[in-house]
């Protein structure tokens, strides 16, 4: 599924990342787009084939949180220009997901930007908008240079998204809904 108005990821300054949830460059991957909303999240819209089933024609349950955890890192990087680093996750199953159906999972901040563990939820919907999936989660944001040893990334990416980071142009100014 394509998103016409996508955001640019700062991750896009490194030729070759491989997320799993939001690289175009990884083949096995979800390759995720995402789209700004006008209350201050994101969203991203997917199907999911059969390659990403778990009982048959059903969508394996792991995924419906990593695609959640994905949307909800993602609006932090955007919206407060820092990486941060999954702490805690709950997800509810509402229903199951389909394979070869479309939904969408919209990810909102908690609480306004200061220092320490950053909040998020994420509601996955079906086309109809009922949600059939919810998370929250809990993110350490941390400093790039401060983490340099957990990384595989050479010192001029990591100066590359240093940099993106702190100069991105950011769709969401702050994450927080207006």
């Amino acid at each position: 599924m394509t998103a016409p108005d996508a955001v640019a990821l700062p991750w896009s300054v490194i030729p070759d990342y491989r997320c799993f949830g939001c690289s175009p460059h990884n083949p096995a991957g979800l390759r995720l787009r995402f789209t700004p909303r006008a209350d201050g999240g994101l969203e991203s819209a997917f199907r999911l084939d059969r390659g990403f089933e778990s009982y048959p024609g059903v969508v394996h349950g792991g995924l419906i949180g990593v695609i959640c955890d994905e949307v909800m890192g993602n609006l932090i990087v955007l919206a407060r220009h820092v990486p941060a680093f999954t702490v805690s996750q709950r997800t509810r199953f509402l229903t199951p997901l389909a394979v070869d159906h479309e939904y969408r999972c919209v990810a909102r901040l908690s609480g306004a930007a200061a220092p320490g563990p950053i909040t998020a939820s994420a509601e996955i919907l079906d086309g109809d908008g009922t949600v059939c999936a919810s998370s929250t989660a809990t993110y350490a944001p941390f400093d790039l240079h401060a983490v340099r040893d957990r990384l595989t990334l050479g010192d001029d990416e990591v100066a590359l998204l240093a940099h993106a980071l702190s100069t991105g142009d950011a769709p969401i100014p702050n994450g927080d809904p207006a």
